[in-house]
């Protein structure tokens, strides 16, 4: 008995030392924290994980925390730390290069579970949550196929991984088989002077409507593609604000639906350790409100496709 005393007695004792004044309690938390490689100003990404992250704070009580411009892996590790001393138990990562900052993290904090997205990386306290992305590249394509007067479609992405990418080019080939669809890549979220540089080389070469997939440049994309009398569609959040008329309609990423579900999974007991996609079924992803540049029966046209991929699963000529 006198051993067990001694022992817990250091236990409670290391954990002072550590700085760990709080129980953590597996499918419970009061704080939650959030890193952002970018921004939250960003319009797109960064902004719809910040409204994922108020969504979980207003839903569930809970304190929230937030660091931006998290990039590196050091600077991962140090932003970790800090949450963890303020409480939290819970850390999303709100980007895919988090996958490998916390593959090497998580180990560390057995008691956070760390929650990231678009990677295939998971542990007992990791899951990866990942769009299947192509369905609403494809969607969009169709849009773009449709609206072409040149036949001739821009895509500016970030990387060549983007499931998007691929569903958008089926998309505009599927719609109009005689157009064709140029791809370029920033290889990166934030270069908007290359992602501009790329638009305007597409532009010589005649395309008319252009998607840019990317976090940070896309908006400056839309701006010029109105600039020059040209369509864009937008891009993770609904865009049409920006330019009604020009942009077509918007591929959405409900990044706050998909929170507050891992979060409620988390607090029931119920998140996994692995990886989770989520689509147009669970509400995750969404296509934006329609320009009216668009007609009338192509919209209800496209309504009735996005359904029945709700519905079957199945894409046109599936």
């Amino acid at each position: 008995m006198r051993i067990y005393s001694s022992l817990l007695i250091l236990i409670l004792a290391l954990m002072l030392l550590t700085g760990c004044q709080y129980a953590f309690v597996s499918g419970h938390t009061d704080k939650v924290g959030m890193l952002v490689e970018t921004t939250i100003h960003d319009q797109a990404w960064g902004q719809q994980g910040y409204k994922g992250l108020q969504l979980i704070q207003e839903e569930y009580g809970v304190d929230v925390y937030f660091k931006e411009g998290v990039k590196t892996a050091p600077q991962t590790a140090q932003a970790v730390a800090e949450l963890v001393d303020k409480g939290a138990t819970v850390i999303f990562g709100h980007s895919s290069v988090y996958g490998n900052y916390f593959r090497d993290l998580h180990e560390a904090y057995p008691d956070v579970h760390f929650i990231y997205f678009n990677g295939q990386f998971s542990a007992d306290n990791v899951t990866s949550l990942n769009f299947s992305a192509d369905a609403m590249g494809f969607f969009g394509g169709m849009i773009a196929g449709k609206m072409t007067e040149t036949n001739k479609v821009g895509l500016v992405a970030a990387f060549e991984w983007q499931p998007e990418v691929e569903g958008f080019y089926e998309g505009v080939k599927f719609q109009n088989p005689d157009a064709e669809v140029e791809i370029a890549f920033t290889n990166s979220w934030e270069d908007t002077e290359k992602a501009l540089a790329l638009y305007r080389q597409m532009e010589e070469d005649g395309a008319d409507v252009f998607y840019p997939a990317g976090d940070i440049f896309n908006i400056p994309m839309i701006r010029a593609a109105q600039d020059d009398g040209h369509y864009a569609i937008g891009y993770v959040s609904d865009q049409s604000s920006i330019a009604r008329n020009t942009v077509l309609t918007s591929t959405v990423q409900r990044v706050d639906r998909v929170y507050n579900i891992a979060m409620k999974r988390y607090l029931e007991g119920e998140l996994p350790g692995d990886v989770q996609s989520f689509d147009f079924q669970e509400g995750a992803i969404e296509m934006g409100a329609y320009s009216p540049m668009v007609p009338a029966e192509f919209q209800q046209k496209m309504e009735k496709v996005v359904q029945k991929y709700k519905n079957t699963g199945q894409l046109p000529g599936q």
